[in-house]
């Protein structure tokens, strides 16, 4: 889940002022020659720093969630030696969530025992931190996630996949549209129909098997669910945030992960335990361990790469980690159409084409009209 957060580090520096020197006699002050040498020694060794951290962060960004892709197309791309798929979403989402719990837990502990942040005792969380928001947005959440598992299920394949979820500024803008009180530009409009436009061509490009004409229709169905789930999920999380900042609460990063993904987790329990998919998941796993293993895998991915988001989003602007996540949807959908076998026709590149423009247009408006926002938003 990735969160705009202010740079508590840039803020705390910022403030910080060194102590007073006493004032040396003329002749053994520092010539202004060594103290220029000096700053110009210091600002590279910074920037340095500075480079290495963000290597640091969108490396693993890039590292975890692009594997993370080619996990969770191999397992809904598993077939038994009975020829049954594994198909169960919310089974899926239980795990995967749970992963990501047990990461949050863990380093809220290991913040409370090294006191890393506001000292609680062994829990490194923000005291008095009110659950009640996060039900909203724990249900949105994994009601995209879910939607998005389930239309790999049933049949589209995940370049198509991948890039439909690109375009989540599409529900957002219809929304704000039909509710009143939005404006966009004609550059908006434009990205938003080349990355809908191209995912389209790209879908209609791609070789279909006998097998995928039937519930690829379905596929489409529930991706769209996920998109509207997105654009609903943008808002509930701006409420979250807003609702703490009014009772003066300013959550973790690690806050905000594990009691997010803990009401996901009950939320994909409680729909896989009604829809019998949890029971059904189980058994599937036990008796094909290969696509657990694929699972478990994709499941630590999913919570290291939302760490490295974190780690990404507490040391530089949102702008940077979002200019990240979303690049790397570009090279998910490439290595899978090179990896995974998928035939495109020329038709088929020339919608994905169209579609990385868009996705590259929007990121490059973010980069060159995008800083008055983030500064308003990282300064909550």
């Amino acid at each position: 889940m990735a969160v705009e957060l202010t740079n508590q580090e840039g803020i705390s520096s910022h403030n910080a002022s060194p102590d007073k020197a006493p004032l040396l006699p003329l002749h053994e002050r520092p010539s202004s020659k060594l103290s220029n040498s000096s700053n110009e020694t210091t600002l590279p060794t910074s920037t340095r720093k500075q480079a290495a951290q963000l290597l640091f962060g969108a490396g693993g960004i890039y590292a975890s969630f692009l594997y993370y892709g080619s996990l969770q197309e191999d397992v809904f791309r598993y077939t038994a030696g009975d020829g049954n798929k594994f198909t169960h979403a919310w089974f899926l989402q239980v795990l995967e969530s749970l992963a990501n719990v047990v990461f949050g837990v863990l380093a809220l502990i290991f913040i409370g025992l090294t006191g890393s942040g506001e000292k609680f005792g062994w829990w490194g969380g923000t005291p008095n931190l009110p659950k009640k928001p996060f039900v909203s947005s724990g249900l949105s959440q994994v009601c995209s996630k879910g939607f998005t598992s389930l239309a790999l299920a049933n049949g589209l394949s995940f370049p198509v996949a991948t890039l439909a979820k690109s375009g989540k500024m599409a529900p957002v803008m219809i929304g704000s549209l039909i509710l009143g009180g939005a404006s966009y530009s004609l550059r908006d409009y434009i990205q938003v129909l080349a990355i809908v436009g191209g995912t389209a061509i790209l879908s209609m490009g791609k070789k279909k098997s006998s097998e995928d004409d039937d519930s690829s229709p379905l596929g489409i169905f529930f991706i769209l669910l996920a998109l509207i789930m997105d654009g609903i999920t943008g808002g509930v999380q701006k409420k979250l945030l807003s609702d703490l900042k009014r009772v003066n609460l300013t959550p973790q990063p690690y806050d905000l992960m594990t009691y997010t993904n803990a009401f996901m987790m009950v939320f994909a329990f409680i729909i896989s335990a009604v829809t019998a998919e949890f029971s059904q998941g189980l058994h599937y796993c036990k008796v094909n361990p290969a696509v657990f293993h694929l699972i478990w895998k994709f499941s630590v991915c999913s919570a290291i790469g939302q760490s490295f988001i974190f780690y990404t989003l507490a040391r530089f602007d949102p702008l940077v980690c979002s200019t990240v996540t979303t690049t790397r949807k570009i090279f998910s959908v490439v290595l899978s159409i090179l990896l995974k076998g998928h035939y495109v026709s020329m038709q088929g590149w020339m919608g994905l084409g169209l579609a990385i423009g868009g996705i590259l247009s929007e990121v490059s408006d973010k980069m060159t009209g995008g800083s008055k926002k983030v500064k308003s938003k990282t300064s909550i």
